[in-house]
C-alpha cells in the first residue's frame, strides 16, 4: 500500500514494523541520504564542524533517550561514560604496541572504538547496578557519583597520567585510521559521523522493535506490572545500562577523531546535563526528537557565538570602552540554554518531535485534517 488517505492503516504486522512504510516515506528518506551526502558541497566548510557536533550529541544523547525515554532510568552522570570510551580509545591507539601490519590496513581504530564502547558499557553496568534497589531521586544520586568518581577522580588523576603526558592525550596526524581511509579533515570527520550515527539508529531502533525494546517501555511505564507479567526487571535495567553505556563509549572514541586529543575538560558535568536537555527539547521517548534536539541546542549556540562575536567586533572597533559587555555575553550561551530549557517545559512539554508528529498527521489525513478544536 504506498497511500495512506484516512491516517495509518496497514494490512499485516510486518507491514506495521517496516522502516519506510510508503512509497512517500522512502522517496523523503532518499532525499534526506542524498542532502546528508551533498552537505559538504552545499555549505561553507566553515560549517562543517557544526554538522559533526550535532552528529555527536546525537550519538552522545542517545543512550540518555534509551535509559530516561524508554527505560524510565533516569541519569545525570552519561558524561562518564562518554569519557570511558574516548579514553579507551586513544589510549589503545597510543600506547599498545600493534603489529605493523594491522597499523598499515587501519585495523587499529576500528578495533578502539568497539573496545570503547565495551568498556564504557561495563563502567555503565557498575553504577547501574543501584538501580536493581533504588529509584527515582536515589538513581540521579548513583548516576551523579558515576560523573565524579569517573572524570574528576579516576581519569584526571590517574588515567590522565598515563605516559607522563599530563591530564590531555594528543593524536598525531594520520594516526585515527579506517582501512586506508585516513581521517584527516572536517569533510572526512562529517562523513564518519554520518556513518556512526546511521548504524547506532538501526540498532537502536531494531532493539525497540523487540521483545527487548517492549520491556524497557514496560518498565518504563509500570515496573511492578511488568515485573508482574514476567519481566525480569533488574536484568533489563542492567540491559539498558549496559547498551546505553555502549552507545556511549562510540561517542566518546567518535569524538577524539575530531578533537586529535582527549582531556578531562571536554567530559565536565555540564554536558551530562546537555544531553538530558537534548532529549527534553526534542522529546522524551523519541528517537527523531534525539536529532531535533541535538540541531537545536548546537545551532542556537552557533548563533549566540556568531551574535556575540560580531557584536564584539562593533563595539571594539566604534565604542572600545564597552569592551567589557562582551565577556559578560559570553556566559549568556548557558543562560540561553537554561531558558530553552524552561521555555519547552512550560509551553511544549512533549518536545519539537510531537510538533512534528502533529504537522505529519496534518498533511498526511489532509483534505480531512482538523484542528481538534
Amino acid at each position: 500500500m504506498s497511500y495512506l488517505p484516512c491516517g495509518t492503516y496497514f494490512e499485516s504486522y510486518a507491514d506495521d514494523q517496516k522502516w519506510w512504510r510508503t512509497n512517500f516515506i522512502k522517496g523523503k528518506m532518499l532525499v534526506m541520504i542524498i542532502l546528508l551526502a551533498a552537505a559538504p558541497y552545499l555549505v561553507d566548510s566553515q560549517w562543517m564542524s557544526v554538522f559533526y557536533t550535532i552528529n555527536y550529541y546525537i550519538l552522545a544523547a542517545l543512550g540518555v533517550q534509551l535509559l530516561i525515554g524508554y527505560c524510565g532510568q533516569i541519569t545525570l552522570g552519561h558524561a562518564a561514560f562518554v569519557a570511558v570510551g574516548g579514553y579507551t580509545s586513544a589510549m589503545m591507539v597510543l600506547f599498545i604496541p600493534w603489529p605493523e601490519f594491522m597499523v598499515d590496513a587501519g585495523l587499529v581504530y576500528p578495533i578502539s572504538i568497539v573496545c570503547a564502547g565495551f568498556a564504557a558499557a561495563l563502567w555503565s553496568v557498575l553504577f547501574g547496578l543501584p538501580s536493581a534497589r533504588v529509584k527515582g531521586f536515589y538513581l540521579i544520586m548513583t548516576t551523579m557519583a558515576a560523573q565524579w568518581i569517573t572524570v574528576p577522580l579516576v581519569i584526571t588523576q590517574y588515567v590522565s597520567q598515563i605516559g607522563g603526558r599530563g591530564q590531555s592525550f594528543s593524536l598525531p596526524p594520520g594516526l585515527i585510521k579506517i582501512g586506508p581511509w585516513t581521517i584527516d579533515s572536517d569533510e572526512k570527520i562529517y562523513y564518519f559521523s554520518i556513518i556512526l550515527v546511521l548504524l547506532c539508529f538501526i540498532v537502536m531502533g531494531n532493539l525497540l522493535r523487540s521483545k527487548v525494546g517492549r520491556a524497557w517501555i514496560a518498565i518504563r511505564d509500570n515496573d511492578i506490572a511488568a515485573e508482574t507479567m514476567g519481566v525480569n526487571i533488574v536484568g533489563y535495567k542492567l540491559l539498558a545500562f549496559f547498551v546505553a553505556g555502549f552507545f556511549a563509549g562510540i561517542a566518546g572514541a567518535f569524538w577524539i577523531s575530531a578533537l586529535f586529543f582527549v582531556s578531562p575538560e571536554h567530559y565536565e558535568w555540564f554536558y551530562s546535563l546537555l544531553w538530558v536537555g537534548i532529549i527534553l527539547i526534542g522529546g522524551v521517548g523519541s528517537i527523531q526528537g534525539i536529532v531535533f534536539g541535538s540541531v537545536f541546542v548546537v545551532m542556537v549556540f552557533k548563533l549566540l557565538e556568531m551574535s556575540v562575536l560580531g557584536l564584539s567586533d562593533i563595539l571594539m572597533t566604534s565604542y572600545p570602552e564597552l569592551g567589557w559587555v562582551t565577556t559578560k555575553l559570553i556566559f549568556f550561551k548557558e543562560s540561553a540554554f537554561g531558558l530553552a530549557i524552561i521555555f519547552f517545559l512550560i509551553y511544549e512539554p512533549n518536545g519539537l518531535s510531537y510538533r512534528y508528529w502533529q504537522l505529519k498527521n496534518y498533511f498526511n489525513l489532509w483534505p480531512f485534517s482538523y484542528t481538534g478544536k
